[in-house]
């Protein structure tokens, strides 16, 4: 599993109707990309759950490097670039992986209901963590940490606890359907869709 995200930060005044349009519109055009897991179209607003800035910052999973290599060198990215100029794309290698419950209650009811089903308990808000491991700090011990202390909420769909090991950067992302918990640290985002094609051949636990 590779985690993968971009910042595209825009000016204070901006529109930010004109990121929900664009969502609402391509959104859909991942849903059934080959190798991703999951695509969270995240966005921070000025001076909304503590933003400091007006941002776009969609996060990835990808199940397979093949498919994050034929995002990036494809017409989506290449789109992306030509709108806003082409970002910095962080890259962590996955470590661990935790289902919520709200995800499993989505696959439930789509099991029964359809579509509609699924959408009742898609993620609606984020929050994303990272901290730097100290030199001495044994990284394996640190993703177990996190994972362990991943919250037991209601409300979580998915959360994913990647490193990069060029900075020992470790990093928990979770998604959330409804407010996120006011105990989970982290930058707060809305979640505006989610694809997620593979998010179900993603194995939980520790990948390794």
């Amino acid at each position: 599993m590779h985690a993968m995200q971009y910042e595209i930060t825009l000016p204070a005044d901006y529109d930010m109707g004109v990121i929900r349009k664009r969502v609402a519109d391509k959104g859909h055009l991942l849903d059934a990309h080959p190798g991703l897991g999951l695509k969270a179209y995240l966005v921070r607003e000025r001076g909304h759950q503590g933003s400091p800035v007006n941002q776009y910052a969609p996060f990835y999973l990808w199940r397979t490097a093949e498919g994050m290599n034929s995002f990036l060198w494809g017409p989506g990215f290449r789109g992306l670039s030509a709108d806003f100029g082409r970002p910095a794309v962080h890259h962590w290698l996955g470590a661990g992986l935790a289902r919520g419950s709200a995800a499993e209650a989505a696959e439930t009811r789509a099991g029964t209901a359809g579509a509609a089903g699924t959408a009742e308990a898609a993620p609606t808000t984020a929050t994303r963590d990272t901290v730097r491991l100290p030199e001495g700090v044994d990284p394996a011990e640190a993703v177990e940490r996190a994972l362990a202390e991943l919250p037991a909420h209601p409300a979580l769909h998915t959360a994913a606890v990647a490193v990069d090991p060029s900075r020992w950067e470790l990093l928990t992302l979770a998604l959330w359907h409804g407010p996120a918990p006011e105990d989970v640290p982290g930058a707060r985002y809305q979640v505006l869709h989610l694809s997620r094609p593979e998010l179900d051949r993603l194995p939980a636990g520790r990948h390794w």
